[in-house]
């Protein structure tokens, strides 16, 4: 893989070499396993051939299972300064659901041995609308999370992806659902427990203390233009965005023969893109400037006046945002913007 890196990054380095870089992510499957040595040789490369902003925050996914405090610590001194851990439950059955190999006993090891080891930005994933979950293993994972010496959490909902093996089984685990106002209730219950904790939700889905926010995806939700690398990473650069071939072969020999590893490539018009770029924007609570986009289609400004008349958004000096009932169906008014 380091080798493909290096090929891939001979690729990239001359366009960005004056750009400043604001944040890495090491993520996607479990990059926790390459070793700190690769992730170090990484870093240094890009560190002597582009411009790191001060402050610049790096990644790295890992999950409970893979994690020690040795681990952690070389990580650390091979320049990770932030821990993003794959808990997803605190309930032990949960996680057998969800076909996980680390226990509840084990993901809390792992984040207080992350924080031994030096990281002190630790953001950890919940999840919730498990099948069989109730409000009650749900307000007991909350508990937990309480006391523990993390700085962002992100929340997620169950979604069935297609070509996994929850899809094959999709009738059978929609039916074992919680109910839609269940999931409700837990998303809201959990907004007020992290928050009770100083874990303010400065996104749908996103919650940090002491401004500890992940710049990474605030980069996604307002647009900022990334550059992903390896097999099926997604790009946004320059107004397109493209995505790597997925099969690691193909991938290497492509770079191997000095052609781009790119399958799949989208220019949005100016129109949708600007409609794109708003619905992003929404996901962040504190809401977008309206004069930042420019000139929006009279389609989409009636739209948005429609849901300010609705209360799904709000306008104060032209800084839009969601309502708290917005923020409820944010689906909903995405799907009504696009």
């Amino acid at each position: 893989m380091l080798h493909s890196f290096e090929l891939e990054w001979k690729f990239w380095q001359p366009q960005i070499q004056k750009r400043e870089i604001v944040s890495i992510y090491f993520g996607g499957g479990t990059p926790s396993l390459w070793g700190a040595d690769r992730v170090h040789q990484i870093l240094e490369r890009i560190r002597k051939e582009s411009l790191f902003a001060k402050g610049i925050e790096i990644t790295l996914e890992a999950n409970p299972e893979n994690l020690s405090f040795e681990l952690v610590k070389e990580y650390q001194q091979a320049g990770i300064n932030r821990v993003s851990i794959g808990v997803q439950s605190l309930n032990n059955p949960l996680l057998k659901i969800l076909s996980r190999t680390h226990s509840a006993e084990k993901a809390l090891e792992s984040i207080y041995q992350t924080k031994h080891a030096g990281i002190d930005n630790i953001s950890i994933d919940l999840m919730y609308d498990i099948p069989h979950q109730t409000l009650q293993d749900w307000s007991s994972t909350l508990e937990q999370v309480k006391p523990l010496p993390i700085t962002h959490l992100s929340l997620y909902n169950l979604t069935i992806e297609p070509y996994t093996s929850f899809y094959k089984r999709k009738s059978e685990i929609e039916s074992k659902l919680p109910a839609s106002e269940i999931s409700t209730e837990m998303y809201l219950s959990a907004i007020e427990s992290l928050e009770s904790v100083s874990l303010k939700q400065y996104e749908i889905s996103a919650f940090a203390k002491n401004n500890c926010y992940s710049r990474h995806n605030i980069g996604y939700w307002l647009g900022r233009e990334f550059i992903g690398m390896g097999p099926s990473a997604f790009s946004y650069w320059q107004g397109k965005r493209f995505r790597n071939i997925a099969n690691f072969n193909k991938y290497q020999s492509l770079l191997q023969e000095s052609k781009s590893p790119v399958d799949f490539e989208e220019q949005l018009d100016p129109s949708a893109h600007k409609r794109e770029l708003l619905v992003l924007a929404l996901r962040v609570l504190s809401g977008c400037s309206l004069d930042s986009f420019g000139t929006l289609e009279k389609e989409t400004m009636d739209t948005l006046k429609r849901l300010i008349q609705e209360e799904y958004l709000q306008n104060q000096n032209q800084q839009i945002s969601l309502t708290k009932k917005g923020i409820l169906f944010y689906d909903d008014v995405a799907a009504e913007l696009i």
